[in-house]
């Protein structure tokens, strides 16, 4: 299950952060998660409950935003969401495309805490 080891990865980015900006406690992460990421959302949301024990983030929420998979026509010359990630066929004119434009991402997009930090 690699999720575990980006779960703790995003948990240590996440921490890092909190840390240098003398925040004691983050409320939620919140990532950008490609369908075509390879990651699996649920695996994901269970590794970050083990990976944020003992850290500023313990308790926190690990919010997904899920980003669809995206490429560009270059007959129909646009972009479109795939209707399937197991053909990448415009989904208007059927012309294949490996122009992926989205849908790769795995990025935390903002951390989330509570206004004040903890130590001036």
């Amino acid at each position: 299950m690699h999720e575990l080891s980006i779960a703790y990865n995003i948990v240590q980015i996440a921490d890092d952060a909190a840390r240098d900006a003398g925040v004691d406690h983050v409320d939620a992460v919140h990532l950008r998660l490609g369908q075509l990421s390879g990651v699996v959302s649920e695996a994901l949301w269970f590794g970050y409950d083990i990976a944020a024990r003992g850290t500023r983030l313990e308790g926190s929420r690990l919010e997904i935003e899920d980003v669809p998979a995206v490429i560009f026509c270059s007959q129909c010359r646009t972009e479109h969401a795939l209707e399937s990630i197991q053909q990448f066929c415009c989904p208007v004119c059927g012309t294949p495309s490996m122009d992926i434009r989205s849908g790769r991402e795995l990025e935390i997009a903002y951390v989330e805490y509570s206004d004040e930090p903890a130590h001036p």
